[in-house]
């Protein structure tokens, strides 16, 4: 559900209908108010949860608010845990999995919609 206030600022609620920040996993894009971005929230519990590698022709910004993900960006390997703020450039391949304790995290797309290249 989006709201407009009268200052034109956009308030986005929660479809499930939820008003807490917990077990929020969604994707949202074509934001209004001329965000640029598109977002993927994501939280889950599972270990080894997590795309293919795939890559974008805009940077991806991971905040990890919660568990850990090992991430391969490129030739790189990266353990990636809560409260750390990983960024992959541009066209570079990446993906990731889930640690044992799950993973919560946004993830910003440098676009306002979605274009993603799979590569496996």
């Amino acid at each position: 559900m989006v709201e407009v206030a009268g200052s034109g600022a956009v308030v986005i609620k929660r479809a499930d209908g939820r008003e807490d920040g917990e077990e929020w996993t969604e994707n949202y894009t074509e934001l209004p108010g001329g965000a640029g971005v598109s977002l993927i929230l994501e939280s889950t519990t599972k270990e080894g949860a997590g795309p293919r590698l795939h890559k974008h022709p805009y940077a991806e910004t991971f905040i990890i608010r919660r568990g850990s993900a090992t991430f391969t960006v490129g030739t790189d390997e990266i353990v990636g845990t809560a409260g750390q703020i990983l960024v992959v450039p541009a066209d570079t391949p990446h993906k990731f999995r889930t640690g044992p304790e799950g993973y919560e995290a946004i993830h910003i797309h440098a676009n306002p919609t979605f274009e993603t290249i799979w590569l496996e």
